[in-house]
C-alpha cells in the first residue's frame, strides 16, 4: 500500500475500531494528510511508510517550527507516533521512527482568565429583551460556575442535571463521567431557562440552537464571543476562558488543588498545576500591595 492508502487505513481504523471523537478523528486527519503531503514532494506519490525514517520525519517538522506553535508540533508529532505504532502492530513495518524524534518543549504560558469583576460583569451581559438571553445566561454561569469544558457542556441532556442537589453529571475526556457541583446563580439560570422551555422532564439536549437542535461547540463560542463584544470589557475570550477562570477563582478561594483537579476532570494533577502560577502572581500582587515591608522608602 501506499502512505495515502496506509493513512486511510489508520483513520478507518479509528473510526471503526477505536471510536474516537469526530474532533480526534479530524485533527488525526488532518496531521497525517500534512505528513503525506511533505513526505510525497520528498519521496514521490508511491511512497510508503518504510520510505520515511527518523532524520526525514525532523526535516519534516523543522519545517513546522517556523509558523507552527510548539504545542501543535507536539500533537502532530503524538499523531505521526499512533500511526507508526498502528502499522508496527501489524507487521507491516520494522521500527518506528517516530520515537526517535524528541517531542519539542512546551512553550510556558499562562492561562488567560477574567478577574471576579470582569466575570460578574460578563454574567449579566445577556439582554433580557432577547430572544435567546435565558440560554445564553444560562450556558455563561455553567461553564464559569462548573468549570466545564465546551464538549461536556454541548453534550449535557436535561436528566443528567440535577436541579434539587444542585449537580449535573457530565462526560468527559475518554468517555469518564464525573459529577459536578453547580453554583446557585447557575442553577437559578438553568431553572429560568428550563422553565422558558417548559420541559424540565423532558429527555435530550439541554443547551438548543436556534433550530432546535443540540447546540454545537461552535454555537457556545459564539454565545461567549458576543456577550464580550456587548460589554467591551476585555480582550476577545474563549468558553475555555471560563474554565480557566473557575479553576483559578477556587485556588485564590482556598481550594485544595486535588478537588479541583476533580471537578476539571484532569487525568494529571500536573495538568491542574498550572494554575498555581496563576494564584502565586495574584498572592505576588496582593503582597507587593499590603506588606509593610514589600518596597524600601524612596523606591529603593
Amino acid at each position: 500500500m501506499t502512505l495515502f492508502e496506509q493513512i486511510k487505513y489508520f483513520t478507518a481504523y479509528l473510526q471503526t475500531e477505536r471510536d474516537v471523537s469526530p474532533h480526534t478523528l479530524a485533527a488525526y486527519s488532518s496531521d497525517l494528510a500534512q505528513l503525506l503531503a511533505f513526505v510525497m514532494r520528498e519521496k514521490g506519490e508511491t511512497a510508503t511508510a518504510q520510505d520515511i525514517d527518523h532524520l526525514l520525519l525532523r526535516r519534516y517538522l523543522a519545517g513546522l517550527s517556523k509558523d507552527t506553535k510548539k504545542s501543535s508540533i507536539g500533537r502532530k508529532l503524538a499523531a505521526i507516533r499512533s500511526f507508526f505504532r498502528f502499522l508496527l502492530r501489524r507487521g507491516t513495518i520494522t521500527g518506528n521512527p517516530a520515537e526517535l524524534v524528541a517531542t519539542p518543549k512546551k512553550e510556558q504560558r499562562l492561562p488567560f482568565h477574567l478577574d471576579i469583576d470582569q466575570a460578574t460583569t460578563l454574567m449579566e451581559a445577556p439582554d433580557d429583551e432577547q430572544k435567546y438571553a435565558l440560554r445564553d445566561r444560562a450556558i455563561l454561569e455553567l461553564l464559569y460556575s462548573s468549570g466545564l469544558r465546551v464538549s461536556e457542556l454541548t453534550g449535557l441532556d436535561i436528566d443528567g442535571l440535577d436541579l434539587v442537589g444542585g449537580m449535573v453529571r457530565v462526560t468527559g475526556k475518554g468517555g469518564k463521567e464525573r459529577i459536578v457541583p453547580v453554583g446557585g446563580r447557575a442553577l437559578q439560570a438553568l431553572k429560568n431557562y428550563l422553565d422558558l422551555r417548559g420541559d424540565h422532564e423532558a429527555k435530550g439536549a439541554l443547551f438548543l440552537n436556534t433550530r432546535g437542535g443540540r447546540i454545537n461547540r461552535r454555537s457556545v463560542a459564539r454565545v461567549v464571543e458576543v456577550h464580550v463584544t456587548r460589554i467591551a470589557a476585555f480582550k476577545r475570550i474563549s468558553p475555555h476562558t471560563l474554565r480557566h477562570t473557575f479553576a483559578t477563582h477556587m485556588l485564590e478561594g482556598g481550594a485544595d488543588l486535588r478537588a479541583i483537579q476533580e471537578l476539571l476532570g484532569h487525568a494529571s494533577l500536573s495538568t491542574t498545576q498550572k494554575y498555581t502560577h496563576v494564584s502565586i502572581d495574584r498572592l505576588m500582587d496582593i503582597y507587593d500591595k499590603a506588606h509593610p515591608k514589600a518596597h524600601t522608602k524612596n523606591g529603593e
